[in-house]
């Protein structure tokens, strides 16, 4: 177990920053790494720029945003697409919500998970950082499940959605105009509560026609690094433990 910084009470800004160094200690020369988005990623890819300035760490990064792919570029992080390297080694990424049984997340609070569930699906391994307060015995009970949708008809796959036992809201920016992705489309939050079964609701939106891609993600994660107040901690998904 690695320590966080000695403080009496680590904020949350400090637990994802220990859980994010931790991730990118990993990274070796060569390697093709997955770039995630949100705040907890940006504080990886911030990690990762200042290891390539100081210690000429080669890499190449594939991002999962404009925003990430923007970041990456001012801290010197060269990058490239998946049509160049179709297949990523290590992905770093951050998650809304983790379970703790099976390493199931929620994700796309950001609204980029089409493009970070591309990119965690080419990845050798995908790497989850959070703070500790991520970690759920069930998914769901704290946060919506993100569904990107073709805006195009939206209000009538919002209603086969809805039948699947959850509540839809149109997901807004702050000015009250509609949250449009990076990919153009648009997001519904869907309010299930607790999940029974992650790889049961994956199955069933994936098959609701209009549904561009949703942030469960189900058995893509190798290992999850939490920052909590007691220090770093490494879970790993049974499958892939080396």
């Amino acid at each position: 177990m690695t320590e966080v910084p000695e403080n009496n009470s680590p904020t949350v800004h400090q637990l994802k920053q220990a859980a994010a160094i931790a991730a990118v200690a990993q990274l070796e020369d060569g390697m093709v790494v997955g770039l995630g988005s949100g705040s907890t990623a940006t504080l990886a890819i911030a990690a990762m720029g200042k290891r390539v300035a100081e210690e000429s760490l080669r890499i190449v990064g594939i991002p999962t945003s404009e925003k990430s792919a923007s970041l990456a570029r001012r801290v010197g992080i060269s990058l490239t697409t998946l049509e160049e390297h179709p297949q990523i080694d290590l992905t770093i990424d951050g998650a809304d919500e983790v379970e703790l049984r099976t390493l199931n997340l929620i994700k796309g609070g950001g609204g980029d998970l089409l493009r970070e569930k591309i990119v965690a699906s080419s990845s050798a391994r995908l790497v989850i950082i959070v703070d500790e307060a991520k970690l759920v015995d069930r998914l769901g009970r704290g946060f919506a499940v993100p569904v990107e949708v073709e805006p195009f008809g939206w209000q009538s796959t919002a209603t086969r959605l809805h039948k699947l036992g959850g509540k839809p809201a149109l997901r807004l920016r702050p000015d009250g105009q509609t949250f449009v992705t990076d990919g153009g489309h648009y997001i519904l939050d869907m309010a299930f509560g607790a999940i029974p079964s992650a790889a049961d609701l994956d199955a069933k939106l994936n098959n609701v026609v209009g549904v561009m891609e949703h942030g469960i993600f189900v058995g893509l994660t190798s290992q999850v690094i939490v920052g909590g107040a007691r220090g770093v901690r490494m879970l790993f998904r049974e499958s892939v433990r080396q």
